[in-house]
């Protein structure tokens, strides 16, 4: 398989507290992660609010430079910061559909920005390119001349999936894309999304909170911790027998139809302070198998025998 999109060493750090007599300190959001996310398939990230999610949407997106490591997108060194190369290969799609489209401008002109910026096309060849796009969203043509708060949450996000692709980027980067939507109109998103996935030959890279969502649509699952990579493998494995405890954690704590929710094993559901991370692992305090080594010693990312990545000194426990 070909490779869209290599994380080597990705870390993403902000200063804060910065003074007129004192240095900052920073706030740690992604630890380095290494991975590759391969052309045609949906990568899910998963983790608790917190977990550095949206800060590595952001950065693969290249809506926030990197504090050190590299990002490639189809072979591309994304380290150039080229906002023109950026856009022709990665668009993002926001979490709130209203929100993130233009108010003071019409669908036209949303929709049309990428093709006037990023390729220069003439008004005649954006209507074309926009007709073939509104056509593909399932959308009215009549709807460009209307003003976003014209449309609904499920409308909008319609929207803003044709502002994604209509400059021909092959990798979508989808943060919350449902999470504003009703149940019914959720549904209708991700089956576009997945028709439009096998039309343009799509790679998503989808962040969410919710299991149930990413279980259905992901091929391949990152849990996040504490801005850390903590687990990755295929959905179905990541899902039926998750090996890290945290990820555990989290299927066990996921709302389900006819059944009971579980007390969590661990009763402190603190997360470590950001400003003053731990030595070791960051879940020791929560996790209901840690040892002494575990609050010594930060736990590499490394394989199983079942062919899933995992950072835990003592997964195979799990």
């Amino acid at each position: 398989m070909t490779t869209a999109i290599k994380l080597t060493g990705v870390r993403k750090s902000f200063p804060i507290g910065r003074g007129l007599f004192r240095s900052p300190t920073h706030l740690h959001a992604v630890h380095p992660i290494s991975l590759e996310i391969q052309k045609g398939e949906t990568l899910g990230v998963v983790g608790e609010s917190g977990c550095g999610k949206s800060t590595l949407a952001r950065m693969l997106a290249g809506l926030t430079i990197p504090s050190s490591g590299v990002i490639e997108i189809e072979g591309w060194d994304s380290s150039a910061n080229d906002p023109r190369e950026f856009g022709r290969k990665v668009q993002y799609v926001f979490q709130d559909p209203i929100s993130s489209l233009n108010p003071r401008k019409t669908i036209r002109q949303i929709v049309g920005a990428p093709l006037k910026f990023l390729y220069k096309m003439n008004s005649s060849q954006r209507n074309s390119r926009i007709r073939e796009i509104f056509n593909s969203v399932k959308l009215r043509e009549d709807f460009l001349d209307r003003y976003p708060h014209e449309f609904s949450g499920g409308q909008a996000q319609r929207i803003g999936l044709a502002r994604a692709i209509v400059a021909d980027a092959k990798i979508i980067v989808l943060d919350e894309p449902v999470s504003a939507l009703d149940v019914s109109v959720q549904a209708q998103v991700l089956n576009l999304l997945a028709e439009l996935k096998v039309k343009l030959n799509l790679t998503y890279v989808f962040i969410s909170h919710d299991l149930a969502v990413v279980e259905a649509v992901s091929d391949r699952v990152a849990v996040l911790y504490f801005g850390s990579l903590v687990e990755l493998g295929s959905a179905e494995q990541v899902f039926s027998k998750p090996c890290h405890p945290y990820t555990k954690l989290l299927a066990s704590s996921a709302p389900r139809v006819g059944v009971r929710l579980k007390r969590p094993e661990a009763d402190n559901a603190e997360l470590p302070d950001p400003l003053n991370p731990p030595l070791g692992c960051a879940f020791a305090t929560r996790c209901p198998i840690a040892k002494d080594k575990c609050t010594k010693l930060v736990p590499e990312l490394r394989w199983l025998d079942n062919g899933v990545q995992v950072a835990c000194h003592f997964a195979e426990a799990t």
